[in-house]
Order: structure tokens, then C-alpha cells, then sequence
């Protein structure tokens, strides 16, 4: 499931490219070049979409929706349609002369192994790898860090095709139990299994029908969160309410699970279970939405039959514990501070004013917090990249750990006494990396690296500051070979999301070298909506002023075209989830702006998101229709609703997935019937419905290389790439 903008100022420098990447590369731009002096049909006839009518009142004004029939999946007339509009989309993109070039060359691209940062339970260290092709990454033990890894926990032989993902790991306390989690078709459904670490045999228990939950162990069992089970027929589409937290004891059958807490009061209320690393203390923490703040409760363990006691009330701030400092908690929270501040309290007095604040809120934005050997490892955010200091334990700032350059880290997890920790760091044009760090020393050494087919001193990575429409400056990354000319012709593909305080950070994307090495420009634009200056900069871009997240975007859009990366005829906008949202709103919005639109997976229907699975999570961050204040600004720019008969639309791929149990396939559905219906211009209107997939996770890797190597197929046909000058 689940943002600040920033452009770069751009560095000319002569290309470095190793003549084996050359090869390659010129290679395919010949392929490409040569395919182009073909002239396919590309006409494309859409199926028949029939209509109902079917209208709703929101508070005096009649909404229609002819496409309501679309919302049953399971519907025979509904399959139908899902395989005329696939045969469509397949039949225009078989068309594309160079389609299995660039099948070829991502696999390529995606063929290196790629790996966790390890971590250690019970004196073993545990890590997953991907070969490269794998379609699932493996798990992998070894007795210690010079010793030879032996194969734990091989998710690809749970099924042929890779559709069974291995999403979640948590062992006991003393490393001999591992509770593990798998999902089946990229639905967001949890099923949970024990394997003995020691003998490596699976045990006799079994969860289902959790959702969105971990597994927090405590003694001989854990705790878990889980809905009630949905009618047979719409496990995919039913509302998921009244989440409980149960504790399971292992042997005993999920029927006689112990049930923890639950809220009859409160049906869309969520509740997740955790523990301090000393099994001390159980915390359970409440959410009434997927971007609120938190409740949080807790039970001492140390104290026979004590009840769970309300620690903080309300969802208005965010109140996350590190871990207990004997009977104190330490806690990272942005009660007063929005962009976070790191706190120590008695349980027993959880009052502010008895709070000690032992890391005070910065200008940066304070990520996450690691507590090792008596330090804390504090991840900051500045302009939308991470970096990291240690602390003492009584808030004084030791030093910075040098990190490669602007980008992603993630890791320093452990146990208390650990004196070594892990962490991972990436960027656009680094892999993901693997380093050690000394806790004691603070030295970092690179513990594993991947190299994949490609040549990161080719490209540049720039970073820009673009003002919105209303003056406020927005960060955008941008990417793309050195010594590229900005004529105003360079195919761009500009990616951004903006919402739910999600911030996007400098990654690797093996997907989208092959993009950049044939003169693609890569942006990413970190708009207002996510987290990356906190949780003003979130609420910026949230309910009533989900707007600004559109204006940042068209800006990010236009700014491109002004400083002459790109224009309008080679322009790709992209973006899933809440981003496929923000490119169905552009897309409306401003469709005379771009080539190309790419909503994946989006909420389209702002009216009716929340009456599907978890939907409702989302009114705190969008509001509902059925408040009369909150139906008058989403109708204004609901994706679906927003359409209008007669307009030239870009050429637009939408995805999506049958197993989509997070934001539904109806979304997509309803939105490609209407623009099939209403648009006037000459551009392709498609919608790829993948099957046994869902939100995107876990997906196997060869539907990802599929996928992509339909994306880009369709985005470089209708940027006119690699054509003759």
C-alpha cells in the first residue's frame, strides 16, 4: 500500500561509458532506431463498454455512474470485459517493432544478486539474496560472519509461478522459533506459519485472515492482528472491519487463539501489537486511519494480571516507542514537534510535562531511531535525503556517519549488547549496498556490494528547488546521462506520489536504466502530501488542500519545459497508488501538458474509495463523500469524475491487477471506460490488467520484467524515441 519537491541544477561533463556499456547501449539504440522506420497499424478498437443508470445524491447533486457494474469483480460480464480490454492493450503493444529488445535488455539489467543487511538471532546471522531472476529472494543462514551461507527458507517452491511471496519474518526472543509470513496473488491477505530454526521443519500452526499485521513474540507464542473472515466470494472487495489482536500459543490450533484487545465502538478503528526487545513490556498501538496519528496503550508484564493502560489519547500526533530504558520509554514523537524529537518518560506519569527531551526537534526532519550498545543511531531527512548521527543516550551528538553520497539508508537494527550493526544505502545510479558498522569505532566498512550491468559514472543526479503555483519551493531530483544537451527534446518521465506522509528518497531502479541510457531524463518530484519536511509539509497537501499536491506537479511539469529538459511531446508522467490518483487528477486536469500518462493502481473514484476492503482508512488523509463539506472539494478533482466528453487526452497506459485487494481494480476499470468513451484525440487509451498480482507487492520478478518491459514499450513509442533525426 503507503512529499517535497526538488528540481537540479544540471552538470555538463564529457560521457564515461566503458565500451562493453557502449556496446550494449548502442546496440539497442540502433535496434530502436532501425525498428522506428516501420509503420505498424496502430489504430486501436475498444470494446464495447455497456452503462447503467445508475446515479447517487451527495447532498442535492445527482452523480451519475454508468460504470458501476465494473465494481463486481467476480462477475462473469466483468471477466469479459477484463479480457477483451487485455487482448486490445496486448494486441497495440505487439505492435511495438522493438518490445522484445527491451525485454532482453532489462533482463539484463534486473540479472544481479541483490541482498538484505543481515541480522543476528539466536548467535546465527540471517540475510536474504535474489540470484537476479529469482522470481522470490531466498533466506539464508550462517553461523557467523566468515562462515558459508546454507538456504533457510526458499519461498519459490511454495509456488511454480512465484505468485507466493515471503512478506515478513519475526523470530523468538532466543532465535529458535521463526514465525514467518507469506501473501498469495499480491493480495494484501496474510497467512502465518512457524519453522524451527534449529531443525528447519516446519511446525503445525497456521494464521489466516490477517492483514496488515507482524508478529510480535512473547514466551512461547505471539501476538497478532487479524479481521473477521470475509464472506466467501468477496475476500478481495468486502469492507475489513473491527480489527482485533489475538496472541497465539504455538501447538494449539488458531481457534483457540487468546483474543487481546479489540474495540466494538470503533469498526474502522486499526490495532497493531508490539513489544520492548526485553519482552517486558506489550504495546498495542490504535490508528482510525492510514495517515493519522496514534493511540497507544500498554501492559507491563513484570506485574501479574495488569490490564492494557491508555498511555496517549486521540489520533492527532504520532507517538512511536524505541524501546524501554529499564522501566522508562523512549519515544520518538511529533506531539510539538512536527518534524519529530526523541523523548524519555515514566508510564506511570506519560503526562508532556513530565517528558525529558533528549534529542530536541532539528530543521531536518528525524526519520527513525536505533538503540544499540547504549547509542542511539537517529536517521534524519534533508531535501529528501537520509542522514545519519550517533548520539549518546543522553542526547549528545557524537558524530555523522558518512554516507556515499545523497540517498537512502536503512538497517541498524540489533540487539541491545550489539556492538555491530548493518545498514543498507542506495541512491539513483548506486546499487544497493551493503556496509558494517562498528557502534564503538564508528567505522563503516562496504560488507556486501551488488554490480549490475550498467555504468553509474555515465549519469548525473541533480537536484532542483521549482516554485508552485502559490510561491512555495518544492525539491525535484532529476537524472540522466552527463554531457546530455537540454534542447527541449530529451524524452522525461517524471515520477512522483505526494500523500500519507510518505517520502520519496533517492533508490535504484534496475527498471529504469534502460530508460536513461537511451537519453531518457529521469524526475522525481518530492511534492507537499508526503513526509519529507515533516508532518506541516504532510498536511500541506492533505483533505481540502490535496490540491497544492496537483499544482506541485503541473509545476514540476512545467518547470521541465521551461528549463528546456523536455516539452510537451516528450513527456511521461507516472505514479501509483495515491500517485496514480495524482496522475488521473493531472491528467484532467491539464491534459494538453504531457505525451504520456501512467496511473498504476490508482484511487480514481473519489467518491466510493472508501465502501471497498480498506478504503475508509483513507478519509484522514482525503476526507469522505459522505461528509457535505468534504463531497464538495473531492468532486473537484476525482479522477474519475472529472473526465469530460470531447477532450484530446495523452496517450495513457493504466495498470492494475485482479488480486488488488488494497485499492481495487474497479478504480481503473471505471476510469479506462470512461476515457475510452469521452476522449476525442488520436492517442491510445489502454489498461493492462495483470492477473495474480495485486498493490504490487511481492509481485515475482518475472511479471515486474513483464510489466516494465510493457510500460516502457508503450512510453517509447509515444515519445518517438530513438527516432531518426
Amino acid at each position: 500500500m503507503n512529499l517535497a519537491l526538488a528540481l537540479f541544477s544540471l552538470i555538463l561533463a564529457k560521457i564515461k561509458v566503458s565500451m562493453k556499456l557502449y556496446k550494449i547501449t548502442f546496440a539497442v539504440v540502433v535496434f530502436l532506431s532501425a525498428c522506428t522506420h516501420q509503420s505498424p497499424d496502430m489504430s486501436v478498437i475498444y470494446p464495447k463498454t455497456s452503462t447503467v443508470d445508475v446515479k447517487d445524491n451527495y447532498f442535492g447533486t445527482m452523480v451519475p455512474d454508468p460504470y458501476r457494474w465494473l465494481e463486481n469483480d467476480t462477475a462473469a460480464n466483468v471477466k469479459d470485459w477484463v479480457q477483451q480490454e487485455n487482448a486490445v492493450t496486448q494486441g497495440y503493444l505487439s505492435k511495438i517493432p522493438y518490445r522484445d529488445a527491451i525485454h532482453k535488455r532489462l533482463t539484463e539489467l534486473w540479472n544481479y544478486p541483490r541482498y538484505s543487511a543481515p541480522f543476528k538471532k539466536g548467535g546465527k546471522y540471517y540475510f536474504s539474496k535474489n540470484d537476479g531472476l529469482q522470481n522470490q529472494s531466498v533466506m539464508y543462514v550462517q553461523d557467523n560472519l566468515d562462515g558459508t551461507p546454507r538456504e533457510f527458507f526458499n519461498p519459490n517452491t511454495l509456488s511454480a509461478d512465484g505468485t507466493v511471496a515471503f512478506t515478513g519474518d519475526a523470530f523468538s526472543k532466543d532465535g529458535k522459533k521463526m514465525a514467518y509470513i507469506i501473501q498469495r496473488s499480491g493480495s494484501d491477505w496474510q497467512e502465518v506459519y512457524v519453522k524451527d530454526a534449529e531443525t528447519g521443519k516446519k511446525l503445525s500452526d497456521s494464521i489466516r485472515w490477517a492483514k496488515f499485521s507482524g508478529a510480535a513474540w512473547q514466551g512461547n507464542g505471539f501476538y497478532y492482528s487479524r479481521f473477521d473472515e470475509p464472506k466467501a466470494g468477496n475476500e478481495l472487495v468486502q469492507q475489513n472491519k473491527f480489527q482485533k489482536i489475538f496472541y497465539h500459543r504455538l501447538g494449539q490450533p488458531q481457534s483457540m487463539d487468546s483474543l487481546v484487545y479489540k474495540d466494538d465502538a470503533h469498526a474502522d478503528w486499526g490495532f497493531g501489537a508490539d513489544l520492548t526487545r526485553d519482552e517486558r513490556f506489550v504495546l498495542v498501538s490504535g490508528s482510525e486511519g492510514a495517515s493519522s496519528g496514534n493511540q497507544l496503550y500498554y501492559k507491563d508484564n513484570q506485574k501479574p494480571g495488569s490490564k492494557f493502560t491508555k498511555l496517549f489519547d486521540g489520533f492527532k500526533y504520532t507517538y512511536d516507542i524505541v524501546d524501554n530504558v529499564g522501566d522508562k520509554f523512549l519515544m520518538m514523537t511529533n506531539d510539538g514537534a512536527p518534524k519529530n524529537e526523541l523523548v524519555i518518560f515514566d508510564p506511570q506519569k506519560p503526562e508532556k510535562a513530565d517528558w525529558k527531551i533528549i534529542v530536541p526537534e532539528k530543521d531536518e526532519t528525524m526519520v527513525s531511531v536505533g538503540y544499540l550498545s547504549g547509542k542511539l543511531i537517529i536517521t534524519y531527512m534533508k531535501d529528501a535525503s537520509h542522514h545519519i548521527y550517533q548520539y549518546d543516550i543522553d542526547g549528545k551528538m557524537e558524530h555523522e556517519i558518512t554516507l556515499p553520497g545523497p540517498g537512502s539508508v536503512g538497517g541498524f537494527g540489533g540487539e541491545r549488547e550489539d556492538t555491530a550493526t548493518f545498514y543498507s544505502y542506495t541512491s539513483f545510479t548506486y546499487p544497493p549496498t551493503i556496509f558494517k558498522y562498528n557502534v564503538l569505532t564508528g567505522k563503516s566498512t562496504i560488507f556486501r556490494k551488488s554490480d549490475v550491468k550498467f555504468n553509474p559514472e555515465d549519469y548525473v543526479t541533480e537536484q532542483v528547488f521549482y516554485p508552485s503555483k502559490d510561491g512555495t519551493k518544492i525539491p525535484m531530483f532529476i537524472v540522466h546521462k552527463k554531457g546530455l544537451v537540454m534542447d527541449g527534446n530529451n524524452p522525461t518521465y517524471l515520477y512522483a506520489y505526494g500523500g500519507f506522509n510518505i517520502s520519496l528518497n533517492p533508490s535504484f531502479s534496475a527498471s529504469r536504466i534502460v530508460f536513461l541510457e537511451n537519453g531518457g531524463i529521469f524526475a522525481l518530484a518530492n511534492l507537499r502530501g508526503g513526509g519529507e519536511y515533516g508532518e506541516e509539509w504532510h498536511k500541506a497537501g492533505m483533505k481540502e488542500k490535496k490540491q497544492n499536491v496537483f499544482d506541485d506537479f503541473i509545476a514540476a511539469a512545467e518547470y521541465l519545459i521551461k528549463e528546456k529538459y523536455t516539452s510537451t511531446p516528450k513527456l511521461a508522467i507516472a505514479g501509483g497508488s495515491n500517485g496514480g490518483l495524482l496522475i488521473g487528477a493531472c491528467e484532467t486536469q491539464r491534459p494538453d501538458l504531457y505525451k504520456v500518462c501512467l496511473p498504476a493502481v490508482g484511487v480514481m473514484d473519489m467518491l466510493r474509495f472508501h465502501k471497498f476492503t480498506i478504503g475508509y482508512a483513507w478519509a484522514s488523509e482525503y476526507g469522505s463523500s459522505d461528509s457535505a463539506s468534504q463531497f464538495n472539494y473531492l468532486i473537484k478533482y476525482s479522477p474519475l469524475h472529472n473526465l469530460k466528453k470531447g477532450v484530446s487526452y495523452p496517450a495513457t497506459l493504466i495498470t492494475t491487477a485482479d488480486h488488488d485487494d488494497r485499492v481495487v481494480p474497479a478504480h481503473s476499470f471505471k476510469y479506462a471506460a470512461t476515457l475510452q468513451a469521452d476522449n476525442a484525440g488520436p492517442n491510445p487509451e489502454l489498461i493492462r490488467i495483470d492477473s495474480k498480482a495485486g498493490h504490487g507487492g511481492g509481485k515475482p520478478t518475472t511479471k515486474q520484467i513483464d510489466e516494465w518491459t510493457d510500460v516502457w514499450s508503450f512510453v517509447f513509442y509515444n515519445l518517438n524515441m530513438n527516432t531518426p533525426k
